[in-house]
């Protein structure tokens, strides 16, 4: 018999995390509105795998992935990346902002990797940036109105924006973007504002929260000023406060999503999504954090493009499934819509997958004989590669995470 696997699942208590939305998606109780939840992960990572129940006992899905690798994951994916689960799937429930970010590509995952491991610096140790070798794309998904920072913006239209709170002390280094507009213009900028010395950040700061204050209400007042107001209550003193000025400010509805490639500065300010990604812990950061903070590399990994920030809609591939259509390679989503009498079918060609229950309660049955689990919503499952049909019966919304299909 094929199993399909309730899973457990780990939930980090990060200090931005929200009190309440992760408690309500999973129906748990304890410690409710006391602590911060920010995230709640599912698959296999090394540092917080998900458990799942295996001849009676609780082991880690990463175990179970080393006990039978080819019956989980398929031979391909297995051989591809090493008996390891390709993507780590997360809620992500956030009531303050994240650190502005970026996230290296492969080649510099794996020289960081290898250079701080010649260092020996431990992989928990404060300043550690790479944590593994592996690079880190993602997606975002809103489950709520969800508002985030991505990529840098047009840069006239970061001059515009700089342009009216801009202290006379950095008028000069605006002034030169301006006669500078392409990506080495505008990393000369950012890089000239992220390294300047403290006392001059804070008079930089203090004068150009008071001018932001005073735009409030003009006609053609923007919302990259009240976001920035709200980084300054939270991250006082941080210069950090000037990225809704210069990245690309998103609020995603639910059901709409973005992908964030390697290289790419983000940072996501409010609500809740489910977030899939390479299976990565590498994390660069500049600034809204009192984390590590390493800006010599941040900005050696950048892509200082302009970019307009794409928001995705899921496409339709059958009655009931709709696809995020992504570049990556370890991960695709997907999210399943069925009411009740109506049965969502999976016929093979398919890779391994973990199901997640957003609305309402489904059923989810293997084609052999009493391989069928019920789930509520904010349960997951992981549907093994060597399952290769089932069904879904019950009104449900399922957020479906897996690799892309190859026949090769």
């Amino acid at each position: 018999m094929e199993n399909i696997y309730l899973m457990k699942n780990t939930i980090q208590k990060y200090a931005w995390g929200s009190k309440t939305a992760i408690y309500q998606l999973t129906g748990l109780k304890t410690g409710y509105g006391a602590e911060p939840w920010a995230e709640l992960w599912m698959g296999a990572h090394p540092k917080a795998s998900s458990r799942v129940k295996y001849n009676g006992d609780m082991i880690s899905l990463f175990d179970l992935i080393q006990t039978m690798p080819e019956k989980i994951l398929g031979s391909g994916i297995a051989g591809k990346y090493n008996n390891t689960l390709p993507f780590l799937f997360k809620i992500l429930a956030a009531s303050k902002p994240l650190s502005l970010q970026a996230h290296p590509d492969k080649v510099h995952a794996e020289k960081g990797f290898e250079k701080e491991n010649k260092l020996k610096i431990s992989l928990n140790a404060f300043n550690r940036n790479y944590k593994d070798s592996n690079h880190k794309p993602e997606c975002i998904c809103a489950l709520t109105s969800f508002y985030a920072l991505n990529g840098f913006r047009k840069i006239s239209m970061i001059i515009k924006l700089m342009d009216k709170i801009c202290p006379l002390t950095f008028r000069s280094k605006l002034n030169q973007l301006q006669n500078n507009q392409n990506s080495t213009g505008l990393k000369t900028f950012f890089s000239a504002l992220l390294t300047m010395e403290k006392n001059q950040k804070q008079k930089i700061i203090s004068e150009a929260i008071n001018k932001a204050g005073k735009l409030t209400n003009l006609p053609d007042y923007d919302k990259a000023y009240e976001w920035m107001i709200k980084l300054h209550k939270h991250f006082p003193g941080d210069i950090g406060i000037f990225s809704p000025l210069i990245l690309n400010l998103v609020c995603l509805e639910p059901g709409q999503a973005m992908f964030i490639p390697a290289g790419q500065l983000h940072s996501y300010l409010e609500g809740m999504g489910i977030e899939l990604m390479a299976n990565s812990d590498n994390v660069l950061r500049g600034g809204l954090t009192e984390k590590h903070i390493d800006l010599p590399e941040l900005l050696e990994i950048l892509n200082f493009s302009e970019k307009k920030s794409d928001i995705l809609l899921p496409e339709k591939i059958n009655e009931y499934e709709k696809i995020y259509n992504t570049p990556a390679e370890e991960f695709t989503l997907s999210v399943i819509t069925i009411k009740q009498n109506e049965v969502y079918t999976c016929q093979g060609n398919k890779t391994v997958e973990i199901l997640l229950c957003t609305e309402g309660n489904a059923v989810i049955s293997g084609f052999k004989e009493k391989s069928e689990i019920s789930v509520l919503r904010g349960n997951s499952v992981l549907i093994p590669f060597s399952l290769q049909n089932y069904t879904i019966r019950g009104s449900s919304t399922i957020y479906k995470a897996s690799v892309p299909y190859s026949k090769n």
